[in-house]
């Protein structure tokens, strides 16, 4: 198994610390309930947003977000979906609180006004050079993520496996062996179609992309294994319909031990897209108190030592990185991070996916 297989089964002591650290207790069995005392000092429903809401991570914070005295509703979407959904409505919103976005999306959202600035209890704790980049505090980060290409080491040893992302379309080896995702308005997806086309920057290309960037994309639908509707993609690994595919790194630990496949992860020579997640709260919200106790609980070190060791995640938060599992923290300080033209990049996301999903989605 990889490495980071051994990691998943310590995650029950992480609902068991998480569950001290809390003021008060509340009815975990009921976490629509309003909870009394604890942190969060009652009040109504708090809404959070997030694409950072698979595997169990939502019910596994509403139910400890009610232990520490909070009642919250967690809306989950992806990151591309989740975004526009702030967007659609500001000037009403109906969220308080947003997380697990990054930079690209944030960005957006700071452009268009709807997140407000909020200095954390916890905002010492964390690289101030992970936040917001302005300096004005609007978004804080939580974890980071490699996005990276996961693929079956029983099948390939890492000198035959595709060392980028374009050797599964142009290297016939891999036709049809690599699984292709139609859903676009996930983060994962976005990052790793930006990692792409910001190799090919063009001035006098379409969309600031030359001709032969497209045809990277029009390579990666053509000769890929589309995405099975609620099958996951370690599933298919397993049972051998394909080889590899998109993940993000805290996901493939649980994914191995569930399927019991050994996976290994494709190392590009510059690097993989990183996804550091952020949180902030939503502008207009009545609830901006509760929103910044929430806040000031979910991103502190029990908090976020006990979210990495259920889900195997990397924190930014210093105290809950000496916590962490030393065999996650290894294995993301030896990841080497691509540089993107983030500005660049969230200029143009939205009008990429659309021409995707015009032009070469089948």
């Amino acid at each position: 198994m990889h490495k980071l297989s051994s990691i998943a089964a310590t995650a029950a002591a992480a609902t068991l610390l998480l569950s001290a650290c809390s003021a008060t207790g509340a009815d975990t069995d009921d976490a629509e309930t309003p909870a009394a005392g604890g942190e969060g000092g009652g009040g109504e429903t708090l809404i959070v947003y997030t694409n950072s809401n698979a595997d169990g991570r939502a019910e596994w914070l509403t139910e400890q977000a009610a232990e520490a005295g909070f009642d919250i509703e967690v809306v989950g979407q992806g990151g591309g979906d989740t975004t526009n959904k702030i967007l659609a409505e500001a000037g009403n919103p109906v969220a308080d609180v947003v997380f697990g976005l990054n930079h690209m999306y944030f960005s957006q959202l700071v452009a268009a006004d709807t997140i407000e600035p909020y200095e954390p209890a916890w905002s010492g704790e964390v690289d101030p050079d992970l936040a917001d980049p302005s300096g004005e505090g609007y978004f804080w980060p939580l974890v980071q993520q490699g996005i990276v290409l996961a693929y079956n080491a029983e099948v390939y040893t890492p000198e035959e496996a595709p060392q980028e992302w374009i050797d599964l379309w142009n290297d016939e080896r891999f036709h049809e062996r690599y699984e292709t995702v139609d859903g676009l308005g996930g983060a994962t997806t976005q990052l790793i179609f930006a990692g792409i086309l910001d190799r090919y920057k063009d001035p006098e290309g379409d969309l600031g992309v030359s001709d032969e960037g497209w045809e990277q994309i029009q390579g990666y639908f053509e000769h890929g294994n589309p995405s099975v509707p609620d099958t996951d993609l370690y599933l298919r690994m397993a049972e051998g319909e394909v080889d590899m595919g998109q993940m993000f790194t805290s996901g493939i630990p649980s994914r191995e031990e569930e399927y019991g496949v050994d996976s290994e992860i494709m190392r590009p020579e510059f690097g993989i897209p990183f996804a550091v997640e952020q949180i902030a709260v939503v502008k207009g919200t009545d609830q901006a108190d509760q929103a910044h106790e929430f806040i000031d609980w979910f991103g502190g070190a029990e908090a976020q030592a006990a979210w990495s060791a259920e889900f195997d995640s990397m924190p930014v938060n210093e105290g809950a990185i000496a916590e962490a599992d030393p065999e996650i923290v290894e294995f993301h300080e030896n990841l080497v991070q691509q540089e993107i033209d983030w500005e660049f990049v969230a200029e143009n996301i939205a009008s990429w996916i659309e021409k995707v999903e015009l032009e070469y989605v089948p």
